[in-house]
């Protein structure tokens, strides 16, 4: 199971590092041009600060469980993780965005399952 979670973990950590670097980074006509068409909704400094937990939340799900610091900030970084795809989840229901809420509920659950795995590890 251990190895499982990793994997969960890695996947997540790739995807949301990714998607924090350049949420938080990139200008908002790249970030549309890229298929990010919802970024326009939101006032720039919140675009950053989701783009910040995001990086965050990547980087505690694999440096505190890997180091052996503090490793309970490995399943509450996957459960920060699920409330930021949770309220994404609703932003695109609200939009009328399928794909999106498809793809959300997936790194939700992703994100539940690595939280749920490294709470009952501890």
């Amino acid at each position: 199971m251990n190895t499982v979670l990793w994997i969960a973990q890695g996947i997540l950590a790739v995807m949301f590092g990714m998607a924090g670097v350049m949420k938080s980074t990139q200008p908002i006509d790249k970030l549309m041009k890229s298929g990010l068409n919802w970024v326009e909704r939101f006032p720039i400094p919140t675009l950053r600060f989701i783009g910040l937990c995001e990086l965050l939340g990547a980087i505690g799900l694999t440096l505190p469980w890997a180091s052996d610091i503090l490793p309970i900030l490995t399943p509450i970084a996957a459960a920060g993780l699920c409330i930021i795809m949770l309220l994404a989840a609703f932003h695109h229901l609200n939009h009328k965005e399928s794909k999106a809420v498809v793809f959300n509920i997936v790194l939700l659950l992703l994100a539940a399952f690595v939280a749920y795995g490294r709470f009952t590890s501890l």
